[in-house]
């Protein structure tokens, strides 16, 4: 499967900060494409599905990480630690994983050695609204952000990313504080624009729980736990 891109990243790869670690929800080229396969170093940690860990292993990236459904990693960083954990996912309707990747979302937990755990990051990955996505607030009732990859993709007709009236129930299903919409307009198989998403959004009445981030834009964020201030940051890069 083939598809065009209609938008340039926000960054090369060249002009990105130094990287930890990749997180790569699924083998696609939307979110591996060709210049990652070539200008990435091929030695930098990449924790993703077990399918993609072949796929990415066979063009030479070693040093994998695959994940099964809630299975965790943790990238550990002098007094700071990201716990990744694999949540639900799927890319399309009953019997799609037949054609289409395994595709995993994801749960961020940054920690501190000292304050321990100080904000949860979602980031739901290319599924539709699933069951299973119900467990996820059963298993982190407390969400301070999540990125939600819309777009309504289409394939032969068939809905395989969430458009906008799925990502508005997948924040009412997993309940995140905010909520910022992404991959919506970079490919030409991308059938559910910003605005539709906006429209269900004014419409739920969840206008004040979702921030829109262009290109580019960086989006700061802060909670408080214990009287401690911790902030964290996202650029909208979508893709």
């Amino acid at each position: 499967m083939h598809s065009k891109r209609l938008t340039n990243p926000a960054m090369e790869i060249a002009e990105l900060p130094p990287l930890d670690f990749v997180l790569l929800s699924h083998f696609h080229g939307d979110h591996f494409d060709q210049v990652a396969e070539r200008e990435l170093d091929r030695t930098l940690p990449i924790v993703t599905t077990p399918e993609a860990k072949q796929q990415l292993s066979e063009r030479g990236f070693h040093n994998t990480h695959a994940l099964d459904t809630w299975s965790s990693v943790l990238v550990r960083k002098g007094h700071y630690a990201v716990r990744v954990s694999s949540m639900p996912g799927r890319h399309g309707p009953p019997l799609s994983e037949l054609v289409l990747p395994e595709v995993m979302g994801s749960m961020l937990e940054f920690l501190t050695d000292d304050e321990g755990l100080m904000f949860r990051l979602y980031i739901t990955g290319d599924t539709l609204v699933i069951d299973d996505l119900k467990d996820i607030p059963r298993q982190y009732p407390e969400i301070d952000l999540a990125l939600l990859h819309l777009g309504g993709t289409r394939v032969l007709g068939i809905l395989v990313t969430m458009d906008a009236r799925q990502g508005v129930e997948c924040i009412q299903i997993v309940q995140p504080r905010r909520a910022i919409p992404i991959h919506y307009n970079d490919y030409d198989v991308f059938k559910s624009p910003l605005a539709d998403f906006q429209r269900e959004v004014e419409a739920a009445g969840l206008q004040e729980r979702v921030h829109y981030l262009s290109h580019g834009e960086t989006y700061t964020f802060q909670r408080v736990v214990e009287g401690v201030t911790t902030e964290g940051s996202v650029t909208g890069n979508p893709g």
